[in-house]
């Protein structure tokens, strides 16, 4: 399998990298990142940092520094500061490959059209911009597979939206109606099936390598937003749900076919995912909404990533204790 991921690379988003560049079946062709959870050079950084510590040899690039027409809403006060927990990474001093995101995006899919799955972890900018400078693009993706959105409600940001939507609600509602074949793998998803809570803490833990420490570590900040704010029993991990779904299908255990609009304005309706069960608007369906996934398949896939011995270079990762 070959993909295209494009991050806000935080504290989750670096554990959905980890299960791409450790799986043995997957080549990540570039990793490309847009500004969101953190600024853009943080997030390019982040994502330096953690495919050095994969040992993984592979481009990254820094794109989109903001949202096509507001200002960039981090979420830092959920990933820290550094988007990493704040757990004191050397996330900072590494050189991103050269060449803007959206140009390497369209380069990929022109140069293997129908052979490349996008995995989309952050807000939906850097695809926007591909898509509005070259709308065939999104007919040469072979698969796209998105954290984004609610199939089910409540959000993560707003009682009505999830984050990656909500900061930019422009970019998603053009990817929406691009014609991208778009799999959609909201909050919801990862909320019900890939919250983990201390027992599984503990499992990742005794695996005993550089990358499972990692992966709980760095998630310092957001357990503490999780436990106060969302009121889950552990931390979530949606970008790696999707990543997992991205990676083997059969983790999604049902996916209906909606017509999924994006709102755009409203003082509440701002990003919200509007998912047309009853097909009430009378509106082609667009998108394949995950309803439910296979929990012992996603930490199957996870633990196979993070309990990898083979660490590369990077020094050894604080216990973010």
């Amino acid at each position: 399998m070959r993909l295209l991921i494009d991050t806000d690379t935080a504290s989750d988003d670096a554990v959905a990298l980890v299960m791409a560049l450790r799986n043995p079946d997957v080549t990540v062709e570039a990793i490309t990142v847009v500004a969101g959870n953190v600024p853009l050079d943080q997030g390019v950084q982040n994502a330096l940092y953690t495919a050095e510590l994969c040992g993984a040899r592979v481009p990254v690039h820094a794109g989109m520094a903001g949202p096509l027409l507001r200002p960039l809403e981090t979420a830092q006060e959920v990933h820290g500061i550094d988007g990493m927990g704040d757990i004191g990474l050397p996330v900072r001093g590494r050189t991103p490959a050269p060449g803007h995101a959206v140009d390497v995006l369209l380069r990929a899919v022109d140069e293997s059209p129908g052979e490349l799955t996008l995995v989309t972890l952050g807000p939906l900018t850097n695809v926007a911009m591909a898509i509005l400078r070259d709308p065939s693009f999104a007919r040469r993706v072979r698969r796209c597979v998105a954290m984004a959105g609610t199939g089910a409600l409540p959000g993560n940001v707003t009682p009505l939206a999830e984050y990656n939507v909500w900061v930019d609600p422009e970019a998603a509602d053009i990817v929406f109606r691009s014609g991208l074949p778009i799999t959609m793998v909201g909050w919801d998803v990862s909320r019900d099936y890939a919250t983990i809570g201390e027992d599984e803490v503990l499992r990742m833990e005794a695996l005993g390598t550089d990358l499972s420490r990692f992966a709980v570590a760095i998630q310092r900040r957001l357990l503490q937003y999780c436990l106060t704010q969302t009121k889950l029993s552990g931390f979530d991990l949606p970008d790696p749900m999707a990543m997992a779904v991205a990676i083997e299908p059969a983790v999604a255990t049902r996916v209906d076919r909606r017509f999924v609009a994006v709102e755009t304005g409203g003082r509440w309706g701002r990003g919200q995912t509007m998912v047309d069960e009853l097909e009430v608007t009378g509106q082609a369906a667009n998108l394949d909404v995950v309803r439910a996934a296979s929990r012992e398949r996603f930490l199957g896939l996870l633990h196979a990533a993070i309990g990898y011995a083979g660490e590369g270079p990077a020094a050894s990762v604080p216990s973010g204790s």
